[in-house]
């Protein structure tokens, strides 16, 4: 008699929710490794604790949200969203941003995390959300672009990460949020 072969079949549950400082130290973690590796984010100094604690305290009291991608204990994402520039007549428009931890980046987070920032973003009453984008990260573009966000604006050689200039893509997208 033959016993039938058993296939375990693993599945980690990632949860997106709100975070807490307790978080910190995975966010700081897929921030650093982003700014290190990456020219997802125009930064080249790694950021301290101390720093990503005054940012989280600044963007949660001024009422914005900031997630976190969970799969069992550990952070594999966050987003957040704060203004789009610092004028009054810019206030029914916030700019985005998401880092996956990169072991976890192909696997549906930052689309899952966009969406919940964009019903966020909505149930504030906002109206438009922009994406800044490196013009060289087509998978971002793909998943803005699958997500509702079209490109508006492509700035040549703004920037400038690794010895190389950057070209920077805006995108946006119109959302349903009703004027506060």
């Amino acid at each position: 008699m033959h016993q039938a072969a058993r296939r375990v079949i693993i599945v980690a549950v990632m949860q997106i929710r709100t975070a807490f400082p307790s978080d910190l130290a995975g966010i700081l973690a897929i921030y650093n490794d982003a700014v290190l590796t990456t020219t997802a984010i125009w930064n080249e100094t790694p950021s301290s604790y101390a720093e990503r604690l005054a940012w989280f305290e600044e963007r949660t009291g001024a009422g914005f949200p900031v997630l976190v991608a969970e799969e069992g204990t550990e952070i594999v994402g966050y987003g957040t969203f704060g203004p789009f520039r610092p004028h009054e007549g810019y206030r029914p428009t916030v700019e985005h941003s998401i880092y996956v931890a990169p072991a976890h980046q192909g696997a549906g987070i930052g689309k899952a995390m966009l969406r919940e920032l964009i019903k966020a973003a909505e149930n504030m009453g906002k109206r438009v959300m922009v994406g800044a984008i490196d013009a060289a990260n087509d998978v971002s573009l793909v998943m803005h672009e699958a997500m509702g966000f079209r490109e508006v604006g492509r700035m040549a050689g703004v920037g400038e990460k690794f010895g190389r200039r950057l070209d920077l893509v805006l995108m946006q997208r119109e959302l349903s949020g009703r004027h506060h």
